[in-house]
């Protein structure tokens, strides 16, 4: 019994640490060229899971505004951002995350949703504004990041 209790402590202790692992919105630290060094989570991004994040409309929908060569299968891929072909290349991981995160801290004038951000949230209108939730939460979770993270990695010259 006493090894039953045991291991279920060890095992509620293990999983909570896992739970809290993940670095919060609020504690992104961006370096001076809007990059984020650190990844966001303790798990490696997962490629093909930064395909289904970018292509799924409930999700960071990337496919909506920009095109690349990996997303030929999908039907009208957008044209508002820049064509996302070499962009590995051209950005590294800590690069490319922090544009997931918050593309504004490196383009300024950037349209391109803050995907990991729930700070300076600014909701136009007091229509919406009075309809709008309490509590802001990030379009993407720290891991969901990672995987898309992984997936432009890969998308290079």
């Amino acid at each position: 019994m006493n090894r039953l209790i045991a291991s279920a402590a060890v095992a509620s202790v293990v999983f909570a640490s896992a739970a809290f692992a993940d670095t919060l919105p609020n504690d992104v630290a961006f370096t001076a060229d809007g990059g984020v060094e650190q990844p966001l989570t303790a798990t490696p991004g997962n490629a093909t899971e930064g395909l289904t994040v970018a292509t799924t409309r409930s999700m960071g929908n990337c496919i909506a505004c920009h095109a690349a060569k990996g997303w030929a299968k999908f039907p009208e891929p957008g044209n508002i951002g820049p064509v996302l072909d070499g962009v590995g290349t051209r950005y590294t991981p800590a690069q490319l995350r922090g544009l997931v995160v918050n593309a504004k801290k490196h383009f300024p004038g950037s349209i391109m949703p803050a995907f990991y951000n729930v700070a300076g949230i600014i909701r136009p209108g007091d229509n919406y504004t009075a309809k709008a939730p309490k509590v802001v939460t990030a379009i993407l979770t720290a891991q969901q990041v990672e995987d898309l993270v992984a997936l432009l990695a890969t998308f290079k010259d």
